[in-house]
């Protein structure tokens, strides 16, 4: 069976959780954390690149830092993991959902405006499969009526929108190092913090309230409680994890596009027939190879393809249901507008096996896929 995903590993994240262990530091914030954070800001050029125990409590902490209260509203996709929406949902905000595009499988941009009311808070756009939203607009619009944006860029790093990182577009960024992602720590994530005089109260936030941080630098000579906060922290081993596969990012990077490619390649041909659809990549973005998914008629023959794939060995996945269809959806958001998209095009979606090492396997994945059609 070719599974859908394998964590990455590259060989040295042993010796590195036992160089951590060695240094009797496994709380978080030692040398490694030290390290992935440099070279977050390194790559993205974000001000603070600042790990967290997931890409959930990196949206949690910015649903706090940009001061979310009960009775306010954040306008998002409701094409998107659940986390997207409970971390507002927690500060007691409606979550307001629109359609999306159904070239990239994004909020429309064109949607939104329309969605805003004097309730509006934010909005949260979700750069799925790495690949861009349309940020120009999505800020235009954000400025003009005094939004913030955060940036859920789970799937999204190394990928670009003209030329800038991920999650440095909006007030803040979303990182997931989940074991599914390009890069992981088996659970983790990090916040990526755009504005330099935001930086200290992301610090206080993510240190359960605290500014630990300050003293732990020598700027106070003690610290206190400055606020409601949370323990946003991961252990120093998952960061020495993750470490061993950023230190190797180009690596990885190269070796999953070429199966990205690889997939495009083998089944353009069923494209071109109008058997599938294949990924959209918008000219202005550059995606990071996080999956590859194609489209097919309607959910009848993507549950058939799906049951025809498992039968010769290939385990291909369907994604999101969409928030606003599911119980939590329906109590705590609405949706905006019509669903002319969300939900047909989340039915049409499969996505395939996609992992660093996949290689020559997804030869097999593509022979299956055309054995299907035939």
């Amino acid at each position: 069976m070719i599974s859908f995903n394998i964590p990455p590993y590259t060989g040295k994240e042993n010796e590195y959780i036992a160089q951590a262990i060695g240094k009797r530091k496994i709380c978080g914030d030692g040398e490694f954390t030290r390290k992935c954070s440099q070279w977050l800001e390194t790559h993205t050029g974000t001000a603070k690149a600042l790990l967290t125990t997931s890409c959930t409590h990196a949206t949690e902490m910015a649903a706090l830092l940009i001061g979310i209260w009960p009775g306010d509203e954040v306008i998002m996709p409701s094409y998107t993991f659940v986390s997207t929406a409970s971390a507002f949902a927690l500060r007691g905000a409606k979550v307001v959902f629109v359609d999306i595009r159904p070239d990239t499988m994004n909020i429309d941009e064109n949607l939104i405006e329309a969605a805003i009311t004097e309730k509006t808070k934010a909005i949260v756009p979700v750069h799925y499969a790495g690949i861009s939203c349309e940020m120009d607009k999505i800020m235009e619009i954000a400025r003009r009526h005094h939004l913030s944006v955060v940036e859920d860029a789970a799937q999204g790093v190394l990928s670009t929108y003209k030329g800038k990182a991920l999650g440095t577009i909006g007030d803040y960024g979303c990182y997931s190092f989940h074991e599914t992602k390009n890069y992981s720590m088996g659970e983790g994530g990090a916040l990526l913090v755009r504005d330099e005089k935001n930086v200290e109260r992301a610090e206080i936030i993510r240190e359960k309230g605290t500014n630990r941080s300050q003293y732990f630098r020598g700027q106070i000579d003690k610290y206190t409680w400055m606020e409601a906060g949370s323990s946003y922290l991961p252990s120093e081993l998952n960061a020495a994890y993750l470490w061993a596969q950023l230190e190797v990012s180009g690596r990885i990077l190269e070796n999953r596009m070429a199966s990205w490619n690889r997939y495009r390649e083998g089944l353009k041909a069923l494209e071109a027939a109008g058997k599938i659809e294949l990924p959209y990549v918008p000219e202005d973005c550059g995606h990071n190879a996080h999956m590859f998914y194609i489209k097919v008629s309607n959910l009848k023959e993507r549950q058939e393809l799906l049951a025809f794939l498992k039968e010769h060995g290939v385990s291909a996945v369907f994604h999101y249901i969409p928030l606003h269809s599911s119980p939590a959806g329906r109590l705590f958001g609405r949706f905006y507008g019509e669903d002319r998209y969300t939900t047909m095009e989340s039915q049409r979606l499969l996505r395939l096996p996609m992992y660093y090492g996949l290689a020559e396997k997804a030869d097999r994945v593509i022979d299956a896929v055309k054995a299907f059609f035939k």
